[in-house]
């Protein structure tokens, strides 16, 4: 059986990580390669940055910071935020990137997704999906989400499990599944969300939004299907360590890398 993954995740602006709740009131968490320095040493599975008004303010990622980030971390690292070409992926992945993440620009022009797939490896392609719920239905199957883009600012009208298995289906090699209903509450990530997701496509999907406690890990691990469990302010704050969370996942038999 694969192992599960814990990954913290850096939401990045003006160079500092933040933190707000539905992708507004943004609080200050602290320094980057700071944080990351931390996160390695704790081994987290992975390192996710994503620069999250870069897209929005129509600017490119911070590459001084990827580069500095990259070069104090041993664990893969993923980058995303104001990608919108082929030369922008290859930037990144030069800096010391091992994936990137794109939503804004894959959803403009989706042929990017099989671009980047081919020339890079779908392995360095990470779709990032922020869905908002735009249908309440009495039966999960009846369940609607919307897509946004610009850093959760614009709504796009389109139907969040089918974009993420068009965006499998061109190519790409992971999902990122971001609730912006959960993001920041702190009340458990949106089961049906991610479940529906990973249901709908082949490749591996990381869940984030909605981490308050390590049992929203477990659920969204078990109950929903996620391959990987993505998380900021229980980790940022000091409430739990990596370490927590993973022997508090193989207790209960989730199969973690320790």
């Amino acid at each position: 059986m694969l192992t599960k993954r814990i990954i913290p995740c850096l939401d990045m602006k003006g160079g500092r990580v933040v933190k707000g709740v539905k992708f507004v009131g943004l609080r200050d968490a602290g320094d980057p390669v700071e944080i990351a320095k931390i996160y390695d040493q704790q081994q987290a599975d992975e390192l996710v940055f994503l620069d999250i008004t870069a897209s929005f303010e129509q600017r490119k990622t911070l590459i001084n910071l990827v580069e500095a980030i990259a070069k104090n971390i041993f664990m893969p690292f993923t980058v995303g935020g104001g990608i919108s070409d082929i030369d922008d992926i290859k930037a990144l992945l030069k800096a010391g990137a091992d994936k990137v993440s794109i939503n804004t620009a894959a959803v403009k022009c989706p042929d990017l997704i099989k671009d980047a797939a081919e020339k890079f490896g779908s392995q360095c392609i990470v779709v990032a999906v922020d869905a908002k719920q735009s249908q309440k239905a009495a039966k999960p199957e009846s369940q609607k989400w919307e897509i946004y883009i610009n850093g959760g600012r614009t709504p796009t009208g389109l139907a969040a499990v089918d974009w993420a298995k068009k965006g499998a289906e061109l190519g790409a090699g992971e999902i990122l599944l971001t609730s912006m209903d959960y993001d920041g509450t702190r009340d458990g990530y949106d089961l049906e969300l991610t479940k529906a997701v990973v249901e709908a496509v082949n490749i591996p999907v990381v869940a984030s939004g909605g981490a308050g406690k390590l049992e929203h890990m477990y659920d969204v691990l078990t109950k929903a299907g996620a391959d990987a469990a993505l998380a900021a302010s229980i980790f940022h704050f000091g409430e739990f360590s990596i370490k927590q969370a993973k022997e508090y996942l193989k207790e209960r038999g989730v199969p973690v890398r320790l």
